[in-house]
């Protein structure tokens, strides 16, 4: 089989990273029998210095003509001074907006390998957790109404948090599937008892609810999720919830997992073009030394052969080949703690020597 991918390896690490990805998929494809076809586009900080504005139409259009995309990173001190609409951070929003991308898809997944890596105590993390977020990802505060006024007690700025039935659900109806394909548990979590946006999506979740009778389904207040995350996180399977809540959420999860350089994400819209890319962001401070753990880009395009792809047999062989490597012991500086550690380009060598 024959695949298009747009890369959009962005700022910092990014490069790196989605270097290292590459080169794991060519291996899968030499493995399998398949033929990727890698093009660059230019994003973020990188499209800044090079156009003056960090999503240019070409990457849009490049992207829209692609199968799916990886992405690496954005973002760097050298464009924090720039105005909102054109910091490197926009040019996520706007790419996920162009290609319609309403699901966002993370999981959070303690390694046995790492389990010393979790702050939380061993007696809290002894079943460990494995836990798929799935995050409403276009709509929203994010795309909300915004703006300046004056107030009653002067200067003032507001962001309008607003949701449709529509995009309520379809976001749903992607999370209780999900939970049909894991263990049937489902938790939705919302500010239910202060916004009206979450009364909506509260009902509406309870609707989709009959249409999956064997998924035991709960509620749960976003103050409640966040302690109980950190509290038992075991008790998890998937979750469901907006735009804003799920930002927050995935990055509390990923910081028990052990470290943010480990947890990939997929974001999709109703076909099977998606955006794949790891959670963690460009680490400048590090780029370019070859240090970056690249192993979330690298299960970002596990996903990638999953579901935009349908290639199961494929993607479960990277995942099984980052699972010996961190049992064999090997570390990227991230995890090493002071003892030896592998370069981004060892790692990955490592990752393929598994496949």
């Amino acid at each position: 089989m024959n695949f298009n991918i747009a890369l959009l390896k962005g700022d910092g690490i990014g490069p790196e990273i989605v270097d290292s990805a590459v080169r794991v998929l060519e291996a899968v494809g030499e493995k399998y029998g398949h033929s990727f076809k890698f093009t660059p586009y230019d994003i973020g900080g990188a499209a800044i210095d090079k156009y003056g504005i960090p999503l240019p139409e070409e990457t849009v259009a490049g992207c829209l003509a692609s199968d799916s995309v990886l992405l690496g990173a954005v973002g760097g001190p050298k464009w924090d001074t720039l105005p909102g609409h054109l910091r490197p951070e926009k040019a996520l929003l706007g790419i996920r907006a162009a290609m319609n991308l309403f699901t966002n898809l993370r999981p959070a997944k303690l390694y046995p390998a790492l389990a010393g890596e979790c702050p939380l105590r061993e007696d809290i993390v002894a079943e460990g957790f494995d836990i798929m977020i799935v995050r409403e990802l276009t709509g929203g505060i994010y795309f909300g109404e915004r703006g300046m006024r004056e107030g009653k007690w002067g200067e003032e700025a507001y962001d309008t948090e607003s949701y449709s039935r529509m995009e309520i659900e379809r976001i749903v109806k992607v999370a209780f599937e999900c939970a049909m394909k894991r263990g049937k548990r489902l938790v939705s979590i919302d500010k239910a008892n202060v916004l009206e946006t979450s009364r909506l999506w509260r009902k509406i979740v309870a609707e989709t609810a009959t249409l999956y009778p064997e998924v035991e389904y709960s509620n749960m207040l976003v103050d409640n999720a966040a302690m109980q995350l950190v509290r038992c996180p075991s008790q998890f399977d998937v979750i469901v919830t907006s735009n804003m809540f799920g930002d927050i959420l995935s990055d509390e999860a990923s910081q028990i997992t052990g470290s943010i350089g480990m947890l990939p994400s997929a974001s999709l819209n109703d076909s099977s073009l998606g955006l794949y890319e790891p959670i963690h962001g460009s680490a400048p401070d590090i780029a370019g030394q070859n240090k970056a753990n690249p192993i979330a880009t690298i299960l970002s395009a596990a996903m990638m052969l999953l579901y935009s792809f349908g290639l199961a047999k494929e993607s479960e062989a990277i995942v099984s080949a980052v699972d010996k490597v961190l049992l064999a012991g090997y570390r990227t500086a991230d995890l090493a703690h002071g003892k030896e550690a592998l370069t981004t380009t060892e790692i990955t060598d490592k990752i393929i020597e598994m496949l």
